[in-house]
């Protein structure tokens, strides 16, 4: 088993036995750092919908500051290409192949300002384990040609660090992190 794999399944499970709800005012560095990074302009925030034990970033919708914003979640599209469309709260869903809840109707999609993007694991470095399967950096490596003002955040528990996660050509870092113990760059 590769090193990647070991680190996932540790992580996860790590993530399973410590998981904690968090309040909405976890995401308060967030939006301190949106309001300060696009100072009223309109921002396209991608989020994911949270599952196996992941932050709940459903939490945020509570603040007062997420009515300004345009939320997007992920679509997994039959090229196992990943791209964002508009979502509100309550907006139905549909599960995908992988499991995983995504918008059910959707036109063009969208380029986000600002991606919320799940992990299971995070270094100092802002390097990133995900799932495996790639879809946010294969998202990244092309969009971030095109728009390089992309601001992306890890979203995690302060208990998912990692002193030097193994990373690969394709693997992008985040600008920030994310946890209940403040926002990081």
């Amino acid at each position: 088993m590769q090193i990647k794999d070991r680190l996932r399944k540790k992580f996860f499970l790590r993530r399973k036995k410590n998981y904690f709800d968090i309040k909405p005012n976890f995401f308060n560095p967030l939006f301190k750092l949106i309001e300060k990074k696009y100072n009223k302009k309109s921002i396209n925030l991608s989020s994911y919908y949270p599952a196996s034990f992941e932050v709940n970033v459903l939490n945020l919708f509570e603040k007062s500051m997420a009515k300004k914003l345009k939320t997007l979640l992920p679509v997994i599209a039959d090229n196992d290409l990943m791209y964002f469309y508009k979502w509100k709260k309550n907006d139905v869903l549909q599960i995908n192949k992988f499991g995983m809840l995504e918008p059910t109707s959707f036109s063009n999609h969208v380029v986000p300002n600002v991606m919320l993007v799940p992990l299971l694991a995070y270094d100092d470095k802002n390097n990133r384990l995900g799932y495996g399967k790639g879809f946010y950096d294969r998202y990244l490596n092309k969009f971030l040609k095109i728009n390089k003002n992309i601001l992306t955040i890890g979203i995690a528990f302060s208990f998912q660090k990692y002193h030097n996660l193994p990373v690969s050509n394709n693997d992008v870092k985040l600008n920030y992190i994310l946890t209940e113990k403040g926002i990081f760059a």
